[in-house]
């Protein structure tokens, strides 16, 4: 990632990403059955973080990147953001697993979103341990 081009956070390629996966998972559970309309397909597309409270999941992870990244002044409060990511991103996955052990989605394109969701994360927590280089200077 090339810090000095990113000017606001939907720069960034891992929100990009992330973004990306939020509207694929948003049509995917479309699909999903009537009878999972107020289980599985909620819990994928809700989240019970009250800071996040009736949005998905997946959509979660975006919104925090984008408070994390309004919030670069301060390092604690920035990393606090993108743990907040790094944890709705790995509940994210746990559900794709649900669905795919359910038959609601396809094995390989649950691979698909699952992998893609190892990089999330992979950019968060490198994000994370280089907190410092992405804080805005006073």
């Amino acid at each position: 990632m090339v810090k000095e081009l990113v000017r606001k956070h939907q720069d960034l390629e891992i929100y990009k990403m992330a973004f990306d996966m939020a509207m694929q998972i948003f049509e995917l559970s479309k699909k999903f059955p009537v009878e999972e309309r107020y289980s599985l397909t909620d819990q994928i597309r809700r989240s019970d973080a009250p800071n996040v409270a009736n949005a998905s999941l997946s959509r979660s992870v975006c919104a925090n990147l984008a408070e994390a990244w309004r919030k670069r002044r301060y390092e604690a409060a920035f990393v606090a953001k993108l743990n907040d990511c790094e944890s709705e991103a790995a509940e994210t996955q746990t559900w794709i697993e649900f669905s795919v052990k359910c038959g609601y989605l396809d094995v390989e394109i649950g691979r698909e979103l699952y992998g893609t969701y190892n990089q999330i994360l992979s950019g968060l927590v490198n994000m994370i341990n280089h907190s410092e280089s992405w804080l805005m200077k006073h």
